[in-house]
C-alpha cells in the first residue's frame, strides 16, 4: 500500500482523533510500510496529513489541540468523537521535537512577525514593524484600525544606467510597491474574518497594496474570503511556520498612494516616517550611493531568518507549530 493508505487505515485502527507520532507508530508495529533507509518517518507522516488538508481532501479532518499541534480522524467518524472531551483531557502532548508542550503557553501574535519578514525579505521587500504604541498617540486603542502591522517596500531593479537615470528624472510611481500587511494568529470564524478584514482595509488605504495575513485560516472561509478580496482589493497571504512556503492565496488590487494619510502617519509615528524618509533616500540615491543607502534602510529595517536552524530554535522556543514544514526537514523528527 501506498503511504497515504496506510495513514488512512491507521487511521481507521485507531479510530479517534489522533497526532502524526502515533500514526506513524501505528504504520511501523502494523508493517503497513517498510520504511527501509528512511531517516525521517514521522516527518513524511507529518506532511502526508497535512496534504489532505492543504489539498480538501474531504476523508481527513483535524482539530487543533493545546499547543499548537494538530489531531487527526476519519471524516467518517465524526460523529463518534466527543471533541471537547479530547480536549479537557489533554493538558500536555507530545510535539514533533519530543518536547512537551503546556496549554497554556502560547505564542504572540507579534512572534510572527519575523516569519512574516523572511517571507517578504525572500520576495525582495524591505519591511519594518510599526509600533502603535510609540505613536504620538499610542495610548490610544483606536490606533490599531489607523496603523499597519508591518509595512514594506519593493523596489524594481533596474539593471542599465540608462534606465536608472531615467526612472530618477520622472520619478515613476511603477519602479517601487509600498505595501501595508495586518497579521493575525488564526483566523477561524466568520466574525474573526471580518474584523480583522475590515482593520487590514482601514490601516492599508494609504498603501499601494494591503494583505491580511495569518498563520492558519480555516478552511470553510474560502469563498468569503475570496469575496472580500475582490470587493475590497485587500489581498490574503497564508504564513507558514517555514516562511517560505508562505502563499499569496488572493493578490492585492494596486491603488496610487494617498499622501494624506502617509503625512498623517509620519507625524504621528516617528519609525514610520523613518521609514519613508529611507525608501525616499533610496528611491533617489545618485548611482554611486546606491550601496550604501540600500544598507542603510536594509538595518533599519527587520532582522529576518538567515538559515532554517534559526527558524527552527525560534518555532520551539515561541511554540509555534512547525506540522507543516516539508518532508525533508529532518531536524523535526
Amino acid at each position: 500500500m501506498t503511504i497515504k493508505e496506510a495513514i488512512l487505515k491507521s487511521l481507521e485502527d485507531i479510530k479517534e482523533p489522533t497526532n502524526y507520532i502515533k500514526v506513524c507508530d501505528h504504520i511501523t508495529a502494523q508493517g503497513y510500510i517498510d520504511w527501509g533507509m528512511a531517516k525521517t518517518p514521522s516527518a513524511t507522516i507529518s506532511a502526508l496529513l497535512g496534504d489532505f488538508i492543504r489539498n480538501g481532501d474531504a476523508r481527513v479532518k483535524r482539530i487543533k489541540m493545546p499547543g499548537n499541534t494538530y489531531n487527526y480522524y476519519l471524516t467518517k467518524n465524526e460523529g463518534e468523537i466527543n471533541i471537547d472531551a479530547i480536549l479537557e483531557d489533554s493538558p500536555i502532548i507530545q510535539s514533533g521535537n519530543s518536547k512537551k508542550i503546556d496549554k497554556n503557553r502560547t505564542y504572540e501574535e507579534r512572534d510572527l512577525h519575523k516569519l512574516l519578514v523572511t517571507y517578504l525579505k525572500s520576495k525582495n521587500i524591505f519591511s519594518k514593524t510599526i509600533y502603535h504604541e510609540q505613536s504620538r498617540t499610542g495610548g490610544d486603542s483606536h490606533q490599531i484600525w489607523t496603523h499597519p502591522d508591518i509595512v514594506g517596500i519593493e523596489l524594481y531593479k533596474l539593471q542599465t544606467k540608462t534606465s536608472q537615470n531615467f526612472r530618477r528624472a520622472i520619478k515613476s510611481s511603477d519602479t517601487f510597491r509600498i505595501t501595508s500587511y495586518e497579521l493575525k494568529k488564526e483566523i477561524n470564524s466568520d466574525t474573526d474574518l471580518k474584523k480583522a478584514f475590515f482593520q487590514a482595509v482601514s490601516n492599508s488605504s494609504w498603501a499601494n497594496d494591503g494583505y491580511l495575513v495569518a498563520l492558519e485560516f480555516s478552511g470553510s472561509l474560502q469563498e468569503e474570503m475570496k469575496r472580500l478580496s475582490q470587493t475590497f482589493g485587500i489581498g490574503i497571504i497564508k504564513l507558514n511556520s517555514y516562511p517560505y512556503l508562505s502563499e499569496v492565496l488572493f493578490p492585492s488590487t494596486r491603488r496610487e498612494l494617498d499622501f494624506k494619510s502617509i503625512d498623517k502617519l509620519c507625524n504621528i509615528n516617528p519609525e514610520f516616517q523613518q521609514f519613508i524618509e529611507n525608501c525616499e533616500k533610496l528611491m533617489t540615491a545618485d548611482e554611486r550611493y546606491i550601496s550604501g543607502t540600500e544598507k542603510e534602510l536594509n538595518d533599519f529595517c527587520d532582522t529576518y531568518f538567515k538559515n532554517e536552524d534559526d527558524i527552527i530554535n525560534y518555532c520551539s522556543a515561541k511554540n509555534i507549530s512547525m506540522e507543516d514544514w516539508p518532508i525533508s526537514r529532518a531536524e523535526l523528527n
